[in-house]
């Protein structure tokens, strides 16, 4: 009685096996063919299509490892930048203001009068660094030289088989997060050459601003070739940005550039950063209206790696930002608020999901880490814009 049953069973199997030959049959079959087609060809072009496709393979395997292993990501990075400062002692000093030098031994050279007598002569004068331009530059040195640079590689724009990374689930992480922190960077050196870096706008522009936001302005997929024929690969003038931004440093170093750390300044500042935190919210919202696929949203995960990367740049030029306004936010008693910002925005970067879900927000089983990211954006918003509104007073 029990023979029907099992034939029954055993026929459905065999359709399933043969049905899972039928679909590996035709992955194989271009390979198969391929594989026929080069065995017959000469030796010649052998050698030439196999070290075609040992390159192939090489830049594909290359691009695995740059994609998949983060070096020198660090959350607390604005300590590290901030530890380098030659003029950490100017606590309560605006960035651009002198600090008192300490006296040094006179020399021959310097003073050989004084010299003769032993006494000392003045240290050259020395001004405050901005350490937002110092966090600029770190942030391009951990972007282009620290890290590959994903975007402009060119297995980045031949895409997985012809189709755009971004529209996979691979390998494109890293580069969603590089392109988020670039973001922050352009408007940051917008900022920095039009408002913060000269006195109320009505002074020339300096020229090493000038220069890092052209840099910073640069396609970010460029790579050797382009439509117009030859050009240079974006790392290439990203570093360019990264010198004329510590050249900036260190003319002001040497008190001969301007750093206008105005309360105005600031709050034009803080506007620009809440509304490019308000945009990255809402293309999160576009992206949850649009999908709830949960783990299986190709998109999800470079949506979310862009809105992290702006997180974990504006986190280190706002750490910054409390270090070149200092005495504006302590005269405000801003303080507070400031630290309670900086503090949500760092225990947000604690966030980072191995796999990354689009799931509905109300579902048990998948979880929805572009809500969650969302949340944290509008949460460190929402800060600023409270900080602002102290300024405006």
């Amino acid at each position: 009685m029990l023979d029907p049953i099992v034939n029954f069973f055993t026929r459905i199997f065999q359709w399933i096996g043969r049905g899972i030959g039928f679909v590996i049959g035709l992955i194989l079959w271009p390979f198969m063919w391929v594989g026929r087609w080069y065995g017959q060809r000469g030796l010649i072009l052998k050698a030439v299509l196999g070290l075609a496709i040992v390159c192939f393979v090489g830049l594909y395997a290359y691009f695995f490892y740059v994609t998949q292993f983060w070096r020198d990501f660090d959350p607390d990075y604005p300590t590290r930048v901030a530890a380098s400062s030659t003029t950490a002692q100017a606590k309560n000093a605006l960035a651009g203001d002198p600090i008192v030098a300490a006296t040094a031994p006179a020399t021959d050279t310097q003073a050989p009068a004084a010299a003769a007598t032993g006494q000392t002569a003045p240290a050259p004068q020395v001004c405050k660094r901005s350490e937002i331009a110092a966090v600029a530059a770190d942030l391009i040195d951990f972007n282009v030289n620290r890290n590959a640079w994903i975007s402009s590689m060119l297995v980045s724009k031949l895409g997985f088989f012809g189709m755009p990374w971004r529209n996979t689930p691979f390998f494109d992480n890293k580069a969603a997060f590089q392109l988020g922190i670039n973001q922050v960077l352009r408007r940051t050196t917008t900022e920095l050459v039009d408002t913060l870096g000269r006195a109320r706008g009505t002074s020339r522009i300096d020229q090493n601003l000038q220069d890092a936001r052209t840099a910073m302005a640069w396609d970010e997929d460029a790579w050797y070739i382009g439509v117009r024929g030859p050009t240079r690969p974006t790392p290439s003038v990203y570093r360019d940005g990264i010198a004329k931004l510590r050249a900036f440093n260190a003319t002001l170093e040497k008190c001969q550039a301007t750093f206008d750390a105005r309360a105005d300044n600031l709050l034009q500042f803080l506007d620009r950063i809440a509304g490019d935190m308000g945009s990255t919210s809402d293309i999160l919202r576009s992206q949850i209206e649009a999908s709830d696929a949960g783990w299986f949203d190709p998109r999800a995960d470079d949506r979310f790696w862009f809105a992290y990367g702006q997180l974990y740049a504006y986190y280190g030029i706002l750490s910054a930002t409390r270090e070149d306004f200092s005495s504006v936010i302590r005269e405000r008693n801003l303080a507070t608020l400031w630290d309670t910002m900086q503090t949500q925005m760092r225990d947000a970067l604690n966030m980072q999901p191995w796999i990354i879900s689009n799931g509905n927000e109300s579902s048990f089983l998948f979880p929805s880490h572009l809500a969650t990211m969302g949340f944290n954006l509008l949460r460190a918003r929402s800060q600023i814009v409270e900080i602002r509104s102290v300024l405006d007073r």
